[in-house]
């Protein structure tokens, strides 16, 4: 198995079985992951230098328009698709297995947290992955301290407060916050 195989898998949303050859290429990807992560986050690096280790942690092109302030955190790295224009503040981590794409003009507050593993709730199978993606539209703005969970869209111009825990999709030009997130007014 390669890390093509298990991005089909992975994109398809399809259980990655605790213990199978996936989970395996899933566990190497993340040594990968973390070793470019040290990397990148272990001493200062012009922005075009960042932008050279994104694009070797995602497999991608990270366009010239992408900021990202170090430290940035991802156990994976190879489903992540940042858009032009995007804005990653510092502390920000990323469990992109499920896949997170982020689009154009979006900006991610200090210390979000977006995941996209899920595990089984049977305990003889708790180690299965369940994969979701997350994706955000376009001109979004993530406050500080946001965790979005797995399968959850956030709808374009919209801003999720800071603190807030998105737990379901979030309508397009609307304002979220709260534990679980809910509309409290429109964007603009």
């Amino acid at each position: 198995m390669d890390i093509d195989d298990l991005l089909d898998e992975l994109n398809s949303g399809r259980t990655i079985p605790a213990g199978s050859p996936l989970h395996e290429t899933m566990h190497r990807a993340s040594q990968e992951a973390q070793r470019l992560t040290a990397e990148l986050n272990g001493r200062y690096h012009e922005p075009s230098e960042v932008r050279a280790l994104m694009e070797r942690i995602t497999g991608r092109r990270i366009a010239d328009s992408v900021t990202v302030f170090p430290p940035f955190h991802t156990d994976f790295g190879k489903n992540i698709a940042l858009g032009d224009g995007v804005f990653l503040n510092a502390g920000c981590t990323f469990q992109d297995q499920g896949g997170v794409r982020i689009g154009d003009g979006s900006l991610i507050g200090h210390n979000a947290v977006i995941a996209t593993l899920n595990h089984a709730l049977d305990p003889d199978r708790r180690g299965d992955m369940e994969p979701a993606p997350v994706v955000i539209g376009r001109r979004v703005w993530l406050g500080s301290n946001v965790t979005i969970v797995p399968g959850v869209t956030i709808g374009d111009d919209a801003v999720v407060a800071a603190g807030a825990v998105v737990t379901r999709d979030v309508p397009t030009r609307s304002v979220v916050a709260g534990v679980p997130a809910r509309v409290v007014r429109d964007s603009v």
